[in-house]
């Protein structure tokens, strides 16, 4: 299985502002938690950055859910 091009390459979409939202957390805190700007966190919700696999790891801890019930490729259902 090749990889495909940049151009074509699917994007991650995510659930963390819901999940957040649904766990009280604002922006600030959970970057924070997480050892990164409130930006940050700010620009992986919208999905204008992928964060690391350790960074995502970090986010599913703290927001207490599986990172594959977070993160997903935005081609998949």
């Amino acid at each position: 299985m090749g990889r495909k091009p940049k151009d074509q390459e699917e994007s991650v979409v995510n659930r963390i502002e819901e999940l957040r939202l649904a766990k009280g957390i604002s922006r600030q805190q959970l970057a924070d938690a997480v050892g990164v700007h409130y930006q940050t966190v700010g620009y992986i919700e919208r999905g204008e950055y992928s964060p690391s696999l350790v960074l995502a790891l970090q986010i599913a801890k703290v927001l207490g859910t599986p990172v594959e019930k977070i993160f997903k490729l935005e081609e998949e259902n």
